[in-house]
């Protein structure tokens, strides 16, 4: 089946991705001058009221306004809550998303994102290939994450996105004790892409759902530097999602909750290594994108290989 999905990019506000095997990260040190230092909490509302500055402080703070790779590295721990009792530990996610930004006539910027995630034991950096599942006590082989590529384009007023299936949502731009906030949202609800006649124990329901909440946050001074591109930003989102096919809880009440801390790098040298180990273990496709061109979306590509 022929499903556009990438969920966990645009809940990060979606950045975008240039060519991984020959550049790093782009997310620029800063270099304030007089004019970004001298920016209160107060004055930022009368920046943000025109229209050029209020997206171009947005792209540079979610990824950039200039043509340029901004990568960012998560950790995604995901629970599962099934509609009573506490929240349950199932797995972290390894999360990292390449995002190639270009600007765009109108005053608007546009993200192309690839994404990878691998599955570690939660709280770990050790690879899941198989996993318990704490409800079922099923041993269930694990998939991996691959998402993309898609592009989300930022304007003054506004999120589009293209071959993904959330499109977030902007909501409040406010400055406070010296830090500069991006939220938005983005929800989804459709018709469930499994098939209950080929696989009832992957069906989790006749519609799927995903919710996410995300902010963005960085020094007020270097969102509104004018000498940098990309101003270093600390990323994070809660999401809850439907059941992941994979993890065979069938219609079992419930989803899964996700929370994640991460920020934008200024290289791929920059992620932990540890972590970049299991990336280069398991999704080594975000690593050499010069062969990834088609789209690659995880929930599809699963059912297509139980189904062969």
């Amino acid at each position: 089946m022929d499903m556009p999905v990438t969920r966990r990019s645009l809940i990060a506000a979606a950045p975008a991705a240039a060519c991984l095997a020959t550049t790093g990260a782009l997310a620029a040190p800063s270099h304030r001058g007089k004019a970004a230092a001298a920016i209160d909490d107060a004055g930022v509302a009368a920046r943000l009221a025109d229209p050029a500055t209020r997206a171009r402080v947005q792209a540079r703070v979610r990824g950039s306004c200039s043509r340029e790779t901004v990568p960012i590295f998560y950790r995604l721990d995901i629970y599962g809550f099934t509609g009573e009792g506490n929240i349950v530990p199932y797995f972290t996610l390894n999360h990292l998303s390449v995002n190639e930004w270009t600007p765009l006539p109108g005053n608007e910027y546009e993200a192309r994102t690839f994404e990878c995630g691998v599955y570690c034991r939660f709280g770990t950096d050790e690879i899941l290939d198989e996993w318990t599942n704490p409800v079922t006590g099923e041993n269930r082989k694990v998939w991996q994450f691959l998402g993309g590529p898609f592009t989300v384009v930022t304007g003054a007023d506004g999120m589009r996105a293209k071959g993904a299936e959330l499109t977030p949502q902007p909501a409040r731009m406010e400055a406070f004790g010296g830090t500069f906030f991006l939220t938005s949202s983005a929800s989804m609800a459709r018709p469930n892409p499994t098939a209950p006649a080929d696989h009832p124990e992957l069906f989790s329901g006749s519609m799927a759902y995903w919710d996410t909440v995300s902010t963005v946050m960085a020094d007020t001074a270097d969102a509104f530097d004018e000498t940098i591109s990309s101003a270093p930003a600390v990323c994070q989102f809660q999401n809850l999602g439907m059941w992941h096919p994979w993890m065979g809880m069938g219609q079992r009440q419930g989803r899964t909750y996700g929370r994640a801390a991460g920020t934008k790098l200024r290289s791929l040298d920059e992620i932990p290594a540890a972590a970049r180990a299991t990336l280069e273990a398991r999704t080594p496709e975000i690593f050499d994108r010069t062969k990834w061109q088609a789209p690659r979306f995880d929930i599809p590509e699963y059912i297509k290989s139980i189904s062969k």
